[in-house]
């Protein structure tokens, strides 16, 4: 999330007048993450309605085509009871609409908050969760393909230069040239896919106690590999923010909550370590790529590329084993 685009009072008002939400009281601009502009809105709601959404602009990375997807995704989910965010449709029964030529959608508001140091037991909920979703998205008749697999990190780094790359620091050029080779070539393509998050940060997961009650922002969510999914939340999940303390114990809850609903089949139990070196390699990528191409103007934070590269290193030196013992 982050706000790139600001909008006048009258706007907003004007654009929350087409759905049946009540009026515009307040709206905020939220500044985390990179890739749309968001708002949390508070309406004066209607009788028993909600009074609370977040409204978002979608203004990089995101085919808009694809809005169909991501936002029946959303509500095939939360049809299935899923912990996700359902889609507000305005009166006229569409999902999202346009406004000064951008595409923009209301979402509704979920209670919880982000964790920043989970315990096992919140790890444990949120591998649960995931599987949850991987399950419930099994009738979820759409697909999409994965824009970011290998050849996709790839191509990011080829359009940063070796001296922007430096700058960040001077071991990440480095790094690139030493993994990711290997994981263009040994990418297990043949694992059993699903509809995935591909994004699931302890930012994306709203928790009251130890209860996930909300998974959100699924903007990269494509059809892909499922056990990917799985190391994609290990790596965000299983280490200090930047990447420099591996906790073993969230570890074993994460993947003990996942394999709980949905057990790994040997192939895929013994494709994690590459996938888990992956998934670090697929955030090194969108981190070097938005770290040097987002305007200085923009409400967001630059998020630095070698707090992943901390990982791959880890997940390099980790022994298959260290994967099999929470499986």
């Amino acid at each position: 999330m982050a706000v790139y685009t600001h909008l006048g009072a009258e706007v907003l008002a004007e654009l929350i007048s087409h759905y049946d939400v009540g009026a515009l009281v307040s709206a905020k601009g939220i500044a985390e993450g990179v890739s749309n502009s968001n708002w949390l809105i508070e309406t004066t709601g209607t009788a028993g309605a909600n009074t609370r959404f977040i409204l978002t602009m979608y203004e990089r990375r995101i085919d808009v085509r694809e809005l169909p997807f991501f936002l029946g995704l959303l509500d095939h989910l939360a049809a299935q009871n899923c912990p996700v965010p359902a889609t507000i449709h305005d009166r006229s029964g569409n999902a999202f609409r346009q406004l000064d030529g951008k595409h923009v959608a209301l979402i509704e508001f979920l209670p919880g908050v982000s964790v920043d140091e989970p315990t096992p037991d919140q790890a444990r909920a949120v591998g649960t969760a995931l599987a949850q979703i991987h399950t419930a998205s099994e009738s979820f008749a759409a697909c999409r393909a994965n824009d970011l697999r290998p050849k996709d990190w790839q191509d990011l780094f080829a359009q940063c230069s070796n001296g922007a790359m430096t700058a960040i620091d001077a071991a990440l050029p480095e790094a690139i040239a030493r993994y990711l080779p290997d994981l263009i070539h040994m990418w297990p393509d043949h694992l059993p896919t699903a509809t995935i998050h591909a994004d699931l940060f302890p930012d994306n997961v709203l928790m009251l106690g130890d209860r996930v009650t909300g998974l959100i922002d699924f903007y990269f969510a494509c059809t892909d590999i499922a056990a990917y999914d799985l190391a994609v939340t290990h790596a965000a999940w299983s280490f200090s923010d930047d990447g420099s303390r591996f906790r073993a114990d969230i570890s074993a809850a994460l993947i003990g909550g996942y394999t709980a609903v949905k057990p790994l089949s040997p192939q895929e139990a013994d494709a994690l370590p590459i996938l888990a070196r992956g998934a670090a390699m697929r955030f090194a990528a969108t981190r070097t790529f938005d770290w040097i191409n987002t305007p200085d103007t923009a409400l967001v934070a630059r998020k630095d590329p070698m707090a992943f590269i901390r990982r791959l290193h880890h997940y390099d030196a980790l022994e298959h084993k260290a994967f099999q013992t929470h499986i």
